[in-house]
């Protein structure tokens, strides 16, 4: 019940009158806000830091300050020198008269008119002490300025700090006109919704210190990147690049890494050729783990553009046939950075050039220890989250694979270059029918068997039992153990085979190249199996899942067996990897 009588009270005396206070008395203003829940808070935290911390309603404004005092002019200069020194309030913080001070509100409960200060000390009262103690000299305080003497002060600016201002009104967001140094009604406007997200009261007319404190800010941003030009003699190129964040690292041809602690990267390119090795570099750059598959591309005769971003990074990447050789550079960012990163972006797009012909040696950082399928010139190639096997069953490039393959992917691609959708699932039998965006012609088409394989008859599953890794499906040997699942099912084979994940959809194929079934997913972790222990969907409940969904197979019989050579090309040809990207 306390607590709801002393708001109650609170809030009566918010509504009062406001007070004056004694000729001579001064306050420092660290803090206003436009809500007393605000203000509250923010004095709160003050008065637990620092001695005579007061609080007032700001007249008619509807604004509350929280202020230190009160004090006499000099004793409130003196302090407000002391406390900005030793980074206890604001650098903005200035000595106010109190002449805009209302109710007050802090601390709770007391007198609604302020405290006159108390006299100063004359010469015969000063003892001994307090005289060996006389403070320096304090800097001169310039006290805020009045919306006309802002105006007047403003109206003394040059052109080239008009425009600054309205450069940095842009660059924070406030303003999006052109640049004319012309403070008309848009400029007006940006100046007050700036003054209001820093607290200010919003009159549309920045003070000097309010002008100073928006230019130090934006000049802030940029002495945290140092833009400075680089010049890489090397690869034969010129660019300006954030040396506060990066610096030289190692080469790897074709690409100059440039890298630092705070995840931005750049990557200077530099490579001999024409059209063709810029085309190559473009879909070699698609691969990389740095170049996100989401953005914007274009390529065009002469050069190209990647747009790439993800949760993680933000990739610009340009390139261009130059002086006889293929030049450019890419800048990585980390997420959440936009405004660092747009002006870093913008400074290399205007200042990027071509030195001469010098290119980087195709040996350049050659380094076998440095070597690795999963790394291109130092950058890590972008794997898929999930990657399995399917079989093309018609000749338009439809594919068999597993539901666990298809499952919970953004994207679909066949061979990690093809992007494809799922048509069809049914969970009973494990299997999806996976088509691509644009028809392919594949190298084989599967023939589904429709005679019963014998138990204990050899067979083989095709697969990508690395992920990917090797470029074409290989074989795995086994035997058939069981023409039922454990659980009786028509429409199960049981083998005797060892298969990794990534076989999983894979085609059961017999010695004539005739599939059986569609090796199944293991993934579900309901039971655990002896390694040996596989099963697979047969090609009858396979031929009816594609018929009904409007891919038609004809059953195969009596096919003369192959070569193992010949067996392991069919199997191949026939395979594709199917990769998911969540």
């Amino acid at each position: 019940m306390k607590r709801v009588i002393t708001a109650i009270t609170l809030y009566a005396g918010l509504m009062g009158s406001t007070s004056a206070f004694a000729q001579g008395t001064f306050w420092i203003q660290v803090e206003a806000n436009t809500t007393l829940n605000e203000a509250l808070a923010a004095t709160r935290s003050y008065d637990a830091e620092l001695d005579d911390v007061v609080g007032y309603r700001l007249g008619a404004s509807g604004w509350y300050a929280t202020a230190l005092g009160p004090f006499s002019e000099d004793e409130a200069a003196a302090t407000l020198q002391q406390l900005v020194v030793a980074g206890e309030v604001p650098r903005d913080s200035y000595v106010s008269d109190g002449a805009t001070f209302g109710q007050q509100f802090w601390p709770v409960g007391a007198n609604n008119t302020a405290q006159q200060a108390e006299p100063e000390a004359t010469p015969a009262q000063a003892t001994d002490e307090t005289t060996a103690e006389v403070a320096p000299e304090p800097e001169p305080i310039v006290p805020e300025e009045t919306p006309q003497e802002a105006r007047r002060s403003e109206a003394q600016l040059d052109r080239a700090a008009r425009e600054e201002i309205q450069i940095a009104l842009q660059f924070e967001g406030f303003y999006n006109a052109g640049i004319d140094a012309a403070f008309g009604p848009g400029t007006r406007a940006a100046m007050s919704a700036w003054q209001e997200a820093k607290g200010f009261e919003a009159t549309g007319i920045l003070t000097t210190r309010q002008r100073t404190k928006l230019i130090d800010d934006y000049n802030a941003v940029f002495d945290s990147l140092a833009m400075a030009s680089v010049t890489d003699r090397d690869a034969g190129i010129e660019v300006i690049m954030p040396t506060a964040l990066v610096e030289f690292d190692r080469y790897e041809a074709p690409f100059a890494h440039y890298e630092g602690d705070d995840g931005v990267r750049v990557v200077l390119i530099s490579q001999s050729g024409g059209q063709s090795s810029l085309y190559g570099l473009y879909d070699i750059l698609q691969s990389l783990e740095v170049v996100p598959p989401q953005g914007e591309r274009n390529r065009r005769e002469n050069s190209f553009e990647i747009n790439g971003a993800n949760r993680e990074i933000v990739n610009y990447t340009y390139a261009e046939v130059v002086d006889g050789a293929v030049k450019g550079y890419m800048l990585i960012w980390p997420t959440g950075d936009d405004q660092r990163r747009n002006i870093a972006l913008d400074a290399m797009k205007d200042s990027f050039a071509s030195t001469g012909a010098t290119v980087l040696d195709d040996n350049a950082g050659l380094d076998e220890a440095m070597q690795s399928v999963d790394l291109v010139s130092g950058l890590e190639i972008r794997r898929a989250d999930r990657a399995r096997t399917g079989f093309y069953v018609s000749s338009d490039g439809t594919v068999l694979t597993t539901t666990e393959a298809v499952a919970g992917c953004s994207d679909l691609t066949l061979d990690e270059s093809y992007p494809a959708s799922v048509v069809a699932t049914d969970e009973a039998l494990g299997a999806a029918i996976v088509k691509p965006d644009q028809p392919l012609a594949p190298l084989g088409v599967a023939s589904l068997s429709g005679s019963e394989p014998r138990i204990q008859s050899d067979l083989a599953v095709a697969g990508f039992s690395f992920g990917g890794r090797l470029a074409s499906a290989t074989l795995t040997f086994g035997t058939l153990a069981d023409i039922k699942g454990l659980d009786g099912e028509d429409s199960v084979y049981r083998l005797d085979l060892e298969a990794q994940d990534g076989d999983a959809g894979g085609p059961i194929v017999n010695g004539a190249g005739l599939v059986l079934g569609m090796l199944k997913s293991d993934s579900d972790g309901s039971r655990q199996f002896p390694e040996e222990v596989s099963f697979a969907t047969k090609a009858p409940a396979l031929a009816a899942f594609l018929e009904a969904n409007g891919v038609t197979s004809t059953p195969v019989d009596g096919a003369q067996s192959l070569s193992p050579h010949a067996l392991s090309v069919k199997a191949a040809d026939m395979s594709v990897l199917v990769s998911c990207w969540e």
